[in-house]
């Protein structure tokens, strides 16, 4: 049962002691509660993360209390710090390995477009030109409440998401990739410089 229910119906059954929900709501309600994130770190806001997770700030209390090490028991990604090159080719092997559905959140100004490192030759310019990113947190470093916020707008997109129709969620259509091709050293930079299929570079027009 994916139908949406009345609400006067739902309020009236409500005074009389009886819940009423649908399938879709059950299944986005356990899976926004039960979010594992990847244990991994790049940078100085690996530091904050890791404060998030810690018992002033508590992620547990929002459903994200198990970081798993392995990426086959992790469904969110967050990529926490500066990517270097060297590193990017890890990043999406390490996305490939993750069980749909999966979730990625760019934590920090280096990991959204390379940070005050922009302009070094050995820093990628954002994590989107080869995983599909859900969440940006903008910051050097962003506080654990950025991440707690950020952790936050992922489950509202999560408790959104359908489970059929034409605008069903983005895991469940066959025709969207679930892995996404890893970047090769080449002789000078990464290829492919981008994915084509997720990050789209700005057209310039000059006058």
């Amino acid at each position: 049962m994916t139908e949406p229910i009345d609400e006067r119906l739902r309020s009236e059954l409500q005074q009389h002691g009886v819940w009423v929900t649908s399938m879709q709501e059950l299944y986005n309600w356990g899976r926004k509660n039960s979010i594992w994130p990847l244990q991994f770190g790049l940078a100085c806001c690996a530091i904050e993360m890791i404060a998030t997770a810690a018992s002033r700030y508590d992620i547990a209390r929002f459903g994200g209390e198990i970081f798993r090490p392995s990426p086959r028991q992790a469904d969110l990604m967050i990529v926490a710090g500066t990517v270097t090159k060297k590193m990017a080719p890890q990043i999406v092997r390490l996305y490939n390995q993750m069980a749909d559905p999966k979730y990625v959140i760019a934590m920090g100004a280096c990991a959204i477009s390379g940070g005050p490192f922009k302009q070094g030759y050995n820093v990628l310019k954002g994590i989107d030109r080869y995983i599909p990113v859900d969440v940006y947190i903008p910051g050097c470093p962003p506080r654990p409440e950025a991440l707690l916020h950020a952790f936050m707008e992922l489950q509202r997109k999560i408790d959104s998401q359908k489970l059929s129709g034409a605008d069903k969620a983005e895991h469940l259509k066959p025709e969207q990739p679930s892995e996404f091709p890893v970047p090769l050293f080449g002789e000078h930079d990464l290829e492919s410089s981008a994915n084509p299929g997720v990050f789209h570079p700005p057209e310039i027009e000059r006058a």
